[in-house]
């Protein structure tokens, strides 16, 4: 057992971090678009291929959808079949630990130090851990900057990695393009420095080319796709929906009196802390990675997560400059005492019971029930499934993917899936929003309504004579119109 006198505070330490940051992870699988992408899943495996004729709304239906997310839906509905809640809490927490523990190994310095930049990075990427595809998309960051980081500053060459890296990418999330991003941000930063003879660690010119040609043989090889050429579509035709930012909380730039952005503005501070205390300037490749994920992540919450990515790193490894600088370093030890053996021991089963606890509550049948309750039009659904009400419905766009997992026989007017939608959530907000929601209900032969009971669509149709109240609850009512 002598192996066990190798469990010191620091090795304990890591332990115990990265437990807590899985517990921190885990949480209640109630994001809406989760449903819309277990649906699809459950498509992909019941029919095959992820580029079908839509079937899950009556105002697209027939209209061909692209499914870029379709490898991470099967894996996700993998879950769901095996383990329900419990698989897609365990599918973030693993994603949202695994990520930052390679960006743990991308920094720099003892645990002590990097334990205090993990927890504000975690807190910056954690705005937007959720059951859903771009999970994937936050850890195969990740693992690419690692890489990159390994190249710059240990001189290890694992650039064979990034062509199945970035193709494994392609199948799951259209934001793969974020990794050719940050592949031309390296290789950039790294030109720049080579020529301007900038930084302390730079990658010799022969490498960059190198690292250019493995990024245009990954390029090459992302159209062995289901979606074939079509697989570089889905991020530009994204960017090109103006209704994102407009109507879509995530989309929009971040709300600083929100507390989900408060973790971006403490990684901001202590990047820049960190910087300031190294002495040392960001060299071209940092700078141009800090500069371009910040912009993106002013400009939508959603790349908070990337940000976090980014600045991490490169903060833990100037925070280690500076505490080396000071000579404030705590000296790494090699083995313990068996006393001391049996104190960590003890913190770590601790802190493992902790997280198994807290997993167990937040995926508790009570806890579940009450969130979904909470957030989703549960009793409307069941009343909808049980009732013999026909005809087109119109909901809430909030509650559309659920819509489609737990009322299959009503296709949506709406739903999450805005690569499909497009501008037509333009019509969605007309009649949520404006008083020519008849036309528009004329126009769509809409017969049912299920929305939120507070709206102000509900307070109009209350108001009209020739619609009824179905169904109301607290959270959701479900109208339809007087001839049936």
């Amino acid at each position: 057992m002598s192996f066990l006198l190798l469990l010191t505070t620091e090795r304990s330490a890591i332990a115990i971090a990265f437990t807590l940051l899985f517990a921190m992870a885990s949480r209640v699988s109630v994001d809406p678009d989760m449903w819309w992408h277990l649906r699809l899943g459950e498509y992909i495996l019941e029919t095959g291929p992820p580029v079908y004729a839509d079937a899950f709304s009556h105002t697209h239906a027939g209209l061909i959808h692209r499914n870029h997310s379709w490898l991470a839906q099967v894996v996700m509905v993998g879950l769901w079949r095996l383990a329900g809640h419990l698989g897609l809490t365990l599918f973030v927490s693993l994603l949202a630990t695994g990520g930052m523990l390679f960006l743990y190994r991308a920094g720099a310095g003892s645990i002590y130090a990097q334990a205090y930049v993990l927890v504000i990075g975690a807190a910056c990427a954690a705005a937007f851990w959720s059951p859903r595809p771009q999970m994937l998309t936050f850890f195969f960051s990740a693992v690419l900057i690692y890489i990159l980081f390994e190249l710059k500053h240990n001189g290890r060459d694992r650039l064979w990695l990034l062509p199945p890296l970035l193709w494994l990418w392609g199948n799951c999330h259209g934001a793969f393009i974020i990794g050719f991003a940050l592949l031309g941000a390296f290789a950039l930063g790294e030109w720049t420095n080579c020529r301007f003879s900038l930084g302390q660690s730079r990658v010799p010119p022969r490498t960059i080319r190198k690292l250019l040609w493995i990024t245009l043989l990954s390029l090459a090889l992302m159209p062995l796709n289901p979606l074939g050429i079509e697989v570089f579509a889905p991020p530009f035709d994204t960017i090109g929906i103006g209704g994102l930012r407009e109507y879509i909380q995530e989309w929009q730039s971040p709300d600083f009196s929100q507390a989900q952005s408060w973790g971006f503005i403490l990684l901001l501070a202590a990047l820049f802390g960190a910087v300031s205390a190294s002495r040392r300037r960001l060299d071209a490749t940092e700078s141009i990675l800090v500069i371009g994920a910040l912009c993106l992540a002013l400009v939508s919450g959603r790349n908070l997560s990337l940000f976090a990515v980014v600045a991490t790193p490169i903060a833990s490894i100037h925070l280690d400059e500076a505490l080396s600088r000071k000579g404030w370093l705590i000296p790494r030890r090699i083995s313990e005492s068996p006393r001391r053996v049996a104190v960590n021991l003890t913190l770590i089963a601790l802190v493992a019971l902790g997280a198994i606890l807290h997993v167990e509550y937040v995926t508790s049948e009570k806890t579940v029930n009450r969130a979904l309750l909470l957030n989703f039009p549960v009793g409307a659904v069941r009343h909808l499934n049980a009732s013999p009400l026909a005809g087109k419905l119109f909901n809430s766009y909030n509650w559309g993917g659920y819509l489609i997992f737990a009322a299959r026989q009503h296709p949506v007017f709406i739903d999450g899936r805005t690569d499909l939608y497009r501008d037509f959530l333009d019509d969605y907000v007309t009649v949520v929003s404006a008083d020519s929601w008849r036309s528009l209900f004329e126009k769509w032969d809409i017969r049912i309504v299920l929305i939120e009971s507070t709206s102000n669509l509900a307070m109009r149709l209350d108001n009209a004579g020739d619609w009824r109240r179905e169904f109301n609850d607290d959270l959701a009512s479900i109208f339809v119109r007087s001839d049936q």
